[in-house]
């Protein structure tokens, strides 16, 4: 049972992934308020001691919840290299070549040395050649461009990026209706 299920809040809006045991559990406690796409785990229980019967749940790959949100629920989801190069597709944002991750780096259009943030607007995939070319430089000064202008990927796209080689085609067409309009993922 390796498949996820995508949790929403009520309002339909992508929270986080989670394995068929949490899963279970918001099922169990009556947190589920609806549910979307096809029933991927049937879990048999025990036998209830009055009518014999034995219990079962079905797991839907979309589960909406009810009740307390999430404490790892973000607005802003976090930066990392992995959603980075996924966002930009594994392309050098600077030559335009495709690379492995392994050898992609995090480029600072802004150096951080010159007061740039480490966010999602201010980064990029690059290959180590076009990043050192770079150095702590902005681009203009030395003639190179951006392929492609950063965005901050909205929850459903950043879910899509962390979990891009698993994800269910029910589960897809659902993010892929809520991402953004600068999303490259489209």
């Amino acid at each position: 049972m390796s498949e996820r299920i995508l949790r929403l809040d009520k309002a339909g809006t992508p929270v986080e992934w989670l394995d068929w045991q949490a899963a279970a559990v918001l099922y169990a406690r009556g947190l589920v308020t609806w549910t979307l796409g096809d029933v991927i785990y049937n879990l048999r229980g025990g036998m209830c001691r009055l009518t014999g019967d034995r219990s079962r749940l079905s797991l839907h790959s979309i589960i909406a919840c009810d009740g307390i949100a999430s404490p790892r629920r973000r607005t802003r989801p976090p930066l990392t290299n992995r959603a980075l190069f996924r966002r930009d597709q594994h392309l050098c944002l600077y030559c335009g070549k495709p690379y492995p991750e392994a050898l992609l780096t995090r480029d600072h259009i802004r150096p951080t040395s010159r007061g740039g943030k480490d966010n999602w607007l201010n980064v990029v995939a690059a290959c180590r050649r076009c990043n050192q070319h770079k150095g702590d430089r902005l681009p203009e000064e030395i003639n190179m461009e951006l392929l492609a202008l950063p965005y901050v990927p909205n929850m459903a796209e950043y879910l899509a990026l962390i979990n891009s080689h698993r994800i269910r085609g029910d589960q897809m067409a659902f993010l892929r209706s809520q991402f953004g309009k600068n999303s490259r993922m489209l």
